[in-house]
This record gives C-alpha cells, structure tokens and sequence, in this order.
C-alpha cells in the first residue's frame, strides 16, 4: 500500500501513475479526494504523476493536531514525501487550494521544485477572488436555465446558516459556476466520498494564512524563488475567477500566466488536448 509516515507519524497516502520524470501533485478542495483529478487529461502519457492525498483527506490519516492540516504545515508532508521517495529535485502540480500549499513548499525549500505548475489557484496567502469580476462572471450566464437556482442557492450560502443534508443541495446547485459549459453530465465529477466530510477541515486549512503583520513577509518570501511557475487560469471560472491566478503570476519572480478561453475551474476536463499541452511544453522547454 502506497503510504509513508510523515514527521509526527501520522500516515500520507501517495500513488504513481504513468511513466517518466516525476510530478507531484496536490489536490484542492481543500479535503478532496485526489481521485478527483483523474489522470489529468492525459498528462499521465507523459509524466509520471506522483498524487498525494492530504493529511485529513482521501485516504490520508486523519491527524490529532488539527493545526498541522494548516496549508501552511501541509508543506512539510510535501518535503517528507520527497524523501520518502528519493528524490533530489521535482517537478510540482497543483490545483485550486491545493496551490496554498505549493506556494509555501517553494518558498519553504527553495531549489527542490525544478518547475511548478498551479491550476487555478486560489490565492498567494488565502482565498483572494475578486467580487466584482466574480459577479460579472456569473451574471454572463443569466440566460442559462440552471442560473436563477444557482443565484438563489448561492445567497442562501452566503448566510451561513444552512446546514446538513439541505447544504450539500444547495452547494450542487451552484456548481455551474465553476464550469465554461455545464450539462448534467459534469455531475459525474464530483463523486461520492471525494469531498470531505469533515466539518472543521476548511477552516483548519486556511489557518495557515497569514495576519496582516505578517503578509508582507510572505509574499517575499514567494516572489523571493527563482523556480519556474506556470499559472493557469479558466477564463469562465465562476467560482474562484481569474484574478487570483493574475496576482499569483505576478507574484513570482518567473511567473507566467495562461488562461484557458473554454474552462472554468478544472481545465483538465474541459480543455484537455491544451491543457497537457501547456503543462507539457512549460516542463519539457529546458530539457
């Protein structure tokens, strides 16, 4: 069984697909099921993909200290499966969330990530969408069928005073958002399970971010690496948008940025053939 004891023991689940230089990969959520991700597209005809569950998540052990599933301390899992498997430098995918972590690996261990890729990132420090691009992104759907319940749903969960069964109906109505084309065929994505069930995990997981003291601190520690970083963002992301994926471009010293005109928030889905051939072009360019 793929598993590796971390620094206070508690057990990380990991799995290799595909054939030829490593990529790790993490996942977003935060608490998803690296499941989730399939095979990305097809990357794995041409990486060999290293996923790994976070702590708490999927089939990774649930740890006693919750403030070690903080983005923030996931970074040190990132470096104990690098030993775990011998690695001397990696490349690095992340997606949505997921990218929290990876941002803070790269500035934790500068020089083990060879390039970085991050999909749809939310953020540099937390989650930074910006409202107004998010409002005109959403209301360009108003002619869609599913929208008026979508718009009704996601009011609703800006309250924060749903709960239970009703909760996860309400969060299934909104997820048309997050997609450049939505048909109830994207209902297959989200399978049973891989979602956490853990109610304290989101807010554990972006414990991590910073105060204000503290936020110019980091992000020169994030603009300080010299790594590579592709940044990819889907042009109809309604859930998180593309701005944050802008600001995380910038945001270091060798940051790019590609948006993927016919994606939302999982372009490996809706975009595959440009999606692997982006990822696959910015990590093979020095080699």
């Amino acid at each position: 069984m793929p598993i590796f004891s971390s620094y206070d023991h508690v057990d990380i689940w990991y799995e290799s697909a595909g054939a030829g230089d490593p990529l790790v990969v993490l996942g977003g959520g935060p608490g998803t099921d690296s499941r989730y991700l399939g095979d990305l597209g097809g990357l794995d005809k041409h990486h060999r993909l290293i996923f790994m569950d976070g702590r708490a998540t999927g089939r990774s052990e649930v740890p006693a200290d919750r403030s070690t599933v903080s983005f923030v301390a996931q970074a040190r899992d990132v470096e104990e499966l690098r030993l775990h498997l011998g690695l001397e430098r990696f490349d690095l995918l992340a997606h949505s969330a997921g990218c929290l972590t990876a941002q803070e690996y790269l500035a934790a261990h500068p020089g083990r990530v060879r390039r970085a890729v991050l999909v749809t990132p939310v953020g540099r420090v937390d989650r930074e969408p910006d409202p107004a691009e998010l409002a005109a992104l959403r209301a360009a759907r108003s002619a869609e069928p599913w929208y008026e319940k979508a718009v009704e749903a996601d009011r609703r969960l800006a309250e924060g005073t749903v709960t239970g069964p009703e909760l996860a109906v309400l969060q299934a109505w909104t997820l048309p958002f997050s997609w450049y084309r939505w048909s109830r065929d994207r209902l297959a994505e989200y399978r049973h399970g891989h979602a956490t069930s853990l109610p304290w995990l989101r807010d554990a997981y972006y414990a991590g971010a910073p105060g204000p003291g503290e936020l110019t601190d980091r992000l020169a520690r994030l603009s300080a690496g010299t790594t590579p970083v592709l940044v990819l963002a889907g042009a109809a992301d309604g859930l998180i948008g593309t701005v944050p994926a802008r600001r995380v471009a910038e945001c270091h010293t060798d940051g790019r940025l590609e948006v993927l005109t016919e994606s939302g928030h999982r372009p490996w889905v809706e975009e595959p053939e440009r999606f692997v051939a982006a990822v696959t072009a910015f990590l093979t360019a020095d080699r």
